[in-house]
């Protein structure tokens, strides 16, 4: 007779749309098997985690594992999630001898696509590839999508009135990588463009970028980059219209809130599975590319610039197709 699965340990670290992309393993494994679910991930990205009420306990770390290990031992886990399957993932699974499921990365197959633009990958996003690690549990996917939770004493303290009372597009105009974000002079002429409300969600790294984007695209333009919490940013795309996102952590934010998305990709492309994902087989996304770009994809992650010197791959994005887009 098989033992019961009682608790069980997800492994995600990082970032922010990757954990985001693990919630509907965490909603599947605690509303099919009634199992206690614990997680360990970075301490930065706790605020993802913390309202989750399908988890029992959230194990973070700032840079070694080592820092929880004692404490992940006397858990006595039936099994493991392995959702990262890196070196610090290992070393837990070495540490804690529990079975372990794993999901698939597809590293050879990714570096066939980046680095000889041929395409073996799967047409199956990430989120599917994650719940396929749990199929040997008898998980099935629930088809509800991506789950997004504020914390029950959540305040937004540094949103204006006007986003909760006047329709609006969102617009994140960051990327952890400059190859995968549009250059300013782009999201200007988008912005210009647009005929509606514009706010501009993005961290400190882009609020120079964003003062100059409201200054010149016109009063309709409002900058909250580098001013917002996580959460209070997440509430700014809850009460979108629509959703302007390049491929970050933002895009699948986006999603778990169902938004209609135009998402813009650069150095990256969708065929690496990361893709919004809306569940039961919907689709609110409009994907902006440029095809046939034969140095696309350059990386499965991004540049600090273009490896070719052109950046064709942002450069070339048809800005009137994205504004017809807007409109409809």
């Amino acid at each position: 007779m098989k033992k019961p699965i009682r608790k069980i340990l997800i492994i995600r670290f990082s970032s922010i749309g990757d954990i985001v992309l693990t919630t509907p393993v965490i909603r599947c494994l605690r509303k099919q098997l009634g199992a206690e679910i614990h997680f360990i991930t970075k301490q930065q990205y706790l605020p993802l985690l913390e309202a989750n009420p399908y988890l029992d306990k959230i194990f973070t770390i700032r840079k070694k594992v080592s820092e929880v290990l004692p404490l992940l031992k006397k858990e006595h886990y039936d099994c493991i999630i392995d959702l990262h399957k890196n070196i610090r993932s290992m070393q837990i699974r070495w540490a804690l001898t529990a079975k372990t499921y794993a999901f698939n990365k597809l590293n050879v197959e990714k570096w066939l696509l980046v680095h000889c633009n041929i395409n073996r990958l799967p047409n199956i996003h990430i989120v599917d590839r994650y719940l396929a690690a749990t199929a040997p549990l008898g998980i099935k996917n629930d088809g509800q999508g991506l789950d997004y939770f504020f914390p029950p004493n959540y305040q937004a303290h540094n949103l204006p009135f006007t986003i909760h009372h006047s329709p609006f597009v969102a617009f994140a105009i960051g990327a952890t990588f400059q190859t995968k974000r549009l250059p300013t002079e782009k999201i200007i002429e988008i912005c210009k463009g647009s005929g509606q409300p514009v706010v501009l969600l993005g961290g400190k790294n882009e609020q120079e970028a964003g003062n100059l984007i409201a200054q010149e695209a016109g009063r309709h333009v409002l900058n909250l980059c580098g001013k917002l919490t996580l959460h209070e940013s997440a509430e700014v795309i809850s009460q979108a219209a629509k959703v302007i996102t390049h491929d970050t952590g933002m895009m699948h934010i986006a999603a778990a809130f169902q938004k209609e998305i135009l998402s813009i990709w650069g150095n990256t492309v969708p065929a690496l599975g990361m893709w919004p994902y809306y569940g039961n087989g919907s689709n609110r996304n409009k994907t902006f590319e440029v095809q046939n770009l034969s140095c696309r994809p350059c990386s499965k992650l991004g540049f600090d610039k273009c490896p070719k010197g052109h950046f064709k791959c942002m450069i070339d994005i048809p800005v009137p197709e994205i504004l017809v887009a807007l409109s409809k």
